[in-house]
C-alpha cells in the first residue's frame, strides 16, 4: 500500500471538499435562483407581513450561503500556485461548514414561507421544525455519531491514526 504523503493528503483533501461544496452549490444556487422569482409572481402581494419578513429570512441566508460555498473558489485564485494548500483546505472547511449552517436556514425559511402560505400558521412552524430536525440529523447528529466509522476495520499490525485539531479528512 502506497503512503500518502502531507501534500498528497491537502491535495486529496482540497479535491474532496470541492466535490462537497459542487452538490450544496447547485442546491443552494436553485433555491436563491427561486427565492429571488418570488416577487415577482402574482401571489406575492398576498404574502402577510410574517411571510414577507420569513422571505427577506431565506432570500438572505441563501445569499450568505452562496457566497460562503463560492468562496472557496476564489480562495483558490488568490493563492494559486503560493503553496499554501494547507491555509485553503483549512479557510473551505469552515466555509463550507458555514454555508450549509445559511442553508440549513434557508431552507427551513423557505418551508416556512411556503407552508405558512398554503397551510395554517400552526401546522406551518410544526413542518418547519420537523424539516429543521430532518436537515439537523443528517447533516449534523448522524456524522458526529459515526465520525470513528471504520476504525474497527483498520489493520492490527498499522499505528492508530491520532486526532489532528487540523485535520480535515
Amino acid at each position: 500500500m502506497a503512503v500518502e504523503t502531507e501534500k498528497q493528503r491537502w491535495q486529496r483533501n482540497f479535491a474532496d471538499l470541492l466535490q462537497e461544496l459542487r452538490v450544496a452549490q447547485t442546491g443552494v444556487q436553485i433555491l436563491f435562483a427561486f427565492l429571488l422569482t418570488l416577487p415577482f409572481s402574482n401571489g406575492f402581494p398576498r404574502a402577510t407581513e410574517f411571510q414577507k419578513d420569513t422571505y427577506i429570512v431565506a432570500l438572505l441566508a441563501a445569499a450568505a450561503a452562496t457566497a460562503l460555498i463560492i468562496s472557496p473558489v476564489a480562495f483558490h485564485r488568490a493563492l494559486f500556485r503560493q503553496g499554501r494548500k494547507p491555509e485553503l483546505v483549512r479557510f473551505a472547511h469552515g466555509m463550507a461548514t458555514g454555508g450549509l449552517a445559511f442553508m440549513l436556514i434557508a431552507m427551513v425559511s423557505s418551508v416556512l414561507l411556503i407552508t405558512d402560505f398554503v397551510l395554517p400558521r400552526p401546522v406551518a412552524f410544526v413542518l418547519s421544525g420537523v424539516t429543521g430536525i430532518w436537515f439537523l440529523t443528517f447533516w449534523a447528529v448522524l456524522p458526529f455519531l459515526r465520525r470513528n466509522w471504520g476504525e474497527a476495520d483498520e489493520d492490527d499490525d498499522e499505528e492508530p491514526a491520532t486526532a489532528r485539531p487540523d485535520a480535515v479528512d
